[in-house]
């Protein structure tokens, strides 16, 4: 691997970040916050280093990537970006300390929604846009839009892409990985706009609509208030905001087709029909719980467990109550929804519908088998075959995702937290949901835990992000060997 390749793209990758700033700044200044100085210090150091690194180590050569340097990119570029957007809260004062503004930015990035702020109704509109901006730019993938809007730099796209978004199933929608990246995110684009309206509607005032545009989207849940959601004390904001939870925990080549007329490769989706049924039946066990032991009447109780069931399956982690308190059926359900998230190619994390699906069918075939051993049977999703190669990649990814899950929360039970703390807490920034259980529960913050215990969870909520691999990949000797 050449070190100069990687950090030119690196320094240019940077810069691209510091430039991003220069909307929150503005907004800043339109406001009057006392914001404006940490962002124009934040956006001259980064796109300074970035600027730098990238002019020193540059090649006037077309750039081809190998595979370990795509994975090494990715991974790296990740950490930057949640260093780089770190400044803004340490310079503004909001979060003086590097390990908690490291953290937010994490969450931030990775779309998690964990948080270890306070008072988000008093911060400035700057460091409150910033945020939401984090997890819009993250939701679709950095490095994707730095492929989208950055083929200036003559890098081979496709190594990167494969490294951001590891899917079982790849779905390339054009030849050319550059033309891919832009149109997933003019789909992006799309949708956020008409949710922004429709919350204008809902009497958002307009900072208000955006922000929470950018973290429905981004399945993040990041919001301007405290009290999250439950704050506007709306059934049609909290109504919108479920359905484009639910729009973005669809595999977003599938809204591509949609806008292309072509609705027979959506309705015959396997993954689409698993994802419904999943959030259809977990909404219909939460509501029977809640009725007559939360809520008095069942139209309620539909609505806030549809809200709820929604937001940690596509793994958004908006909150509309507070879920530790309701009945122990209500809880475990919300917790197991913790493993499963949205659909392949969407902004949820998690293990993903599509690998959840897969393994069920592959349970079922081999049942079968044991009952027809001589039976000549595949793994079908719809009428195609899923290749041994494909199934070894979802049970390697399984059995990497339980076992990190396990050693960090090992890790956190070393740290004096408890048992159901350290497991929710660390199931949910793997999954990258945001609240937990415990003393993570969804009123409360991060910001008691301890500080090696807010960088195990950084590391957890990037190796989710990046589904895994392609952080552990980097951890095998086998991966820096000539």
């Amino acid at each position: 691997m050449k070190a100069g390749k990687i950090l030119s793209i690196l320094g240019a990758f940077l810069f691209f970040i510091g430039l991003l700033m220069i909307l929150p700044l503005c907004w800043s200044l339109f406001c009057g916050d006392p914001d404006v100085e940490a962002f124009g210090i934040a956006i001259l150091a980064v796109c300074a280093f970035g600027g730098i690194l990238y002019f020193v180590t540059r090649s006037a050569e077309e750039i081809t990537l190998t595979h370990r340097e795509g994975f090494l990119i990715v991974a790296a570029a990740w950490f930057l970006a949640a260093a780089a957007g770190s400044l803004p809260y340490m310079i503004a004062g909001v979060l003086p300390g590097f390990t908690d503004a490291f953290f937010e930015s994490v969450s931030g990035f990775t779309t998690t929604g964990a948080s270890v702020l306070t008072g988000l109704d008093d911060l400035p509109h700057g460091i409150l846009l910033w945020r939401s901006m984090t997890q819009w730019l993250g939701g679709m993938g950095i490095i994707i839009l730095s492929i989208a809007i950055l083929p200036l730099l003559g890098v081979g796209g496709m190594q990167l892409y494969k490294a951001e978004m590891p899917s079982p199933v790849k779905d390339k929608l054009t030849p050319r990985i550059t033309e891919t990246a832009r149109t997933l995110w003019i789909v992006y684009v799309i949708l956020s706009t008409a949710e922004f309206i429709l919350l204008l509607f809902g009497g958002l005032e307009p900072f208000e609509a955006l922000c929470h545009t950018f973290t429905t989207m981004a399945t993040g849940g990041f919001s301007t208030h405290d009290a999250s959601i439950a704050y506007f004390q709306s059934p049609y904001v909290q109504t919108v905001i479920t359905l484009f939870m639910i729009v973005a925990g669809i595999n977003f080549t599938l809204h591509h087709s949609l806008l292309l007329g072509d609705f027979r490769t959506v309705f015959r989706n396997s993954e689409l029909r698993f994802y419904f049924g999943v959030l259809l039946v977990a909404t219909l066990l939460v509501t029977y719980d809640l009725w007559h032991t939360v809520f008095d009447r069942i139209l309620v109780s539909f609505r806030y467990a549809a809200f709820q069931v929604v937001s940690i399956m596509t793994t958004t982690g908006f909150v509309t109550d507070n879920y530790e308190r309701w009945p122990g059926l209500s809880r475990f359900l919300l917790l197991l929804l913790f493993f499963v998230g949205g659909s392949a190619g969407s902004t949820g994390g998690s293990i993903k519908c599509l690998r959840i699906l897969l393994i069920l069918k592959h349970s079922a075939v081999e049942l079968y088998r044991l009952v027809h051993p001589h039976a000549v049977t595949a793994v079908k999703l719809g009428k195609q075959i899923v290749a041994p190669e494909t199934m070894a990649s979802v049970w390697g990814f399984f059995i990497l995702y339980l076992g990190l899950t396990v050693t960090a929360t090992v890790l956190l039970l070393l740290l004096g937290l408890d048992p159901l703390t350290s497991f929710s807490a660390t199931a949910s920034t793997i999954a990258n949901v945001g609240p937990a259980f415990g003393l993570a529960n969804p009123s409360s913050t991060y910001a008691g835990f301890p500080c090696p215990a807010k960088w195990i969870l950084s590391f957890c909520m990037i190796a989710g992000r990046l589904e895994i691999y392609t952080i552990m990949v980097l951890l095998t000797p086998e991966f820096w060997k000539k």
